[in-house]
């Protein structure tokens, strides 16, 4: 790809399309809830699953997109990858929290990022954000060097607290093995923090830590379109976002926090398991 027309097209402009059609997409996944909602298939588990409602909401944003920002790659969770001529690519998750989503339980979002180069959070440059849960008709956003907000108001991260302090939220991964590693080490954690709190969508766990309602986040084995708008918002609003050592955040850890908190925090990870040492296999 050719990142000729990247610098020409206003990041408040790709913020403004990302929304709109965040809320469009997320106007159908609402009314879609109100029926029955089965699972279509699973993916890389028998607990990883995929609804009708997710693949429908990723045509519409597949669509529309092409509508709007012809030229543009597209990475979407549900369908895949498609090239593009400009440079930027859009990468989407059309239901993050399927599982909340499933049961009813009013905790998922639709997640919208627009990134220079290729889908690869080692080397893309995030340009523009829009994290929504249609549930409550919170609108979380964020372009590059503008900051981060929820609606129309400008949001910062919690101001630093000592690590016993802390709130800190986690998510899991699919894979039975994995998992049971996680809940080792979130055990050793828990006494040395204020509590954890485990939601189900990582891209609204990001903006919980952009607003301040966790004081940190953190996870592994997430995928680039679980957290590429979710890291922008919080990385605006004041966060570090943080991946194994030298290197940033990716399927292999991520870590969102006031940057004092992640200092801490990152360190007692490292202690009780939490964060590896070695790269995973490949992200669940």
């Amino acid at each position: 790809m050719t990142s000729s027309s990247a610098a020409s097209a206003p990041t408040s402009e790709l913020l403004s399309v990302a929304r709109a059609v965040a809320l469009e997409a997320g106007a159908l996944v609402l009314e879609a809830r109100r029926g029955a909602v089965e699972v279509a298939a699973a993916k890389s588990s028998s607990v990883d699953v995929v609804t009708q409602v997710d693949r429908d909401a990723e045509s519409l944003i597949r669509g529309r997109l092409a509508e709007l920002r012809p030229g543009d790659a597209f990475f979407g969770e549900e369908s895949g990858g498609g090239s593009g001529t400009t440079g930027l690519t859009w990468v989407v998750d059309p239901i993050d929290g399927t599982v909340n989503f499933l049961y009813g339980i009013p905790h998922y979002a639709v997640s919208i990022a627009v990134v220079e180069g290729d889908a690869d959070p080692q080397s893309w440059r995030a340009l523009a954000g829009v994290v929504v849960n249609p549930a409550t008709g919170e609108l979380f956003s964020a372009a590059a060097g503008a900051g981060a907000h929820l609606g129309d108001r400008a949001i910062r991260v919690a101001e630093p607290v000592a690590l016993e302090q802390a709130l800190v939220a986690t998510g899991f991964a699919y894979l039975a093995e994995t998992r049971a590693e996680q809940g080792e080490a979130v055990a050793r954690l828990l006494p040395r923090v204020r509590d954890i709190r485990r939601m189900g969508t990582a891209s609204l766990d990001l903006c919980a830590v952009a607003c301040g309602r966790v004081n940190a986040y953190f996870e592994r084995t997430l995928n680039p379109w679980d957290h590429a708008a979710g890291a922008l918002i919080a990385a605006e609003a004041g966060a570090s976002i943080t991946g194994l050592p030298g290197a940033r955040a990716d399927h292999r850890f991520l870590l969102a926090a006031h940057p004092e908190v992640a200092a801490m925090l990152g360190e007692v990870l490292a202690e009780v398991g939490a964060r590896p040492s070695t790269a995973p296999g490949p992200a669940a």
